[in-house]
């Protein structure tokens, strides 16, 4: 194999919303994996922090349920789509600075992915109630 062949691609890793309604494709090559506990994050899963993963627009699509996304937020800067039906998170679009990227919250995905969070961010407004106890490095804000 030649140094410019491409291997191929692995399959896609699937995800989707609580109800079933709508369904994801991500493939495989997160840019980051992270914990992030700001009060938005907490406040949309209902938990004490969100694990993200990060990909590239290119990298993600929905393969059913398109139609039954609605937007909350800036729908030409940063925002979130949800499940009409059931109003999970399918995933955020982070337009900032000139570059575009895909956060999936990673309970979402119905597969597992190679990635793994590899920092909290966000722990200056964690929930009171919540102790971090593993060993990865923590930020105050976003590093």
């Amino acid at each position: 194999m030649s140094d410019k062949a491409q291997k191929p691609r692995a399959k896609p890793l699937r995800g989707g919303c609580m109800c079933g309604a709508v369904e994801y494709e991500a493939e495989d090559r997160f840019l980051y994996a992270l914990n992030c506990h700001c009060s938005k994050c907490r406040r949309t899963t209902g938990s004490a922090f969100k694990p993200i993963a990060g990909l590239q627009v290119d990298d993600f699509s929905i393969i059913r349920g398109k139609d039954d996304l609605f937007v909350h937020g800036d729908p030409k800067g940063i925002h979130d789509l949800h499940c009409r039906t059931c109003g999970s998170l399918i995933y955020s679009w982070i337009a900032e600075n000139g570059s575009v990227k895909i956060h999936i919250p990673m309970g979402t995905l119905m597969d597992a992915p190679s990635a793994r969070p590899t920092i909290h961010i966000f722990v200056g407004s964690k929930a009171p109630w919540y102790d971090i106890t593993d060993d990865l490095p923590q930020y105050q804000g976003f590093p």
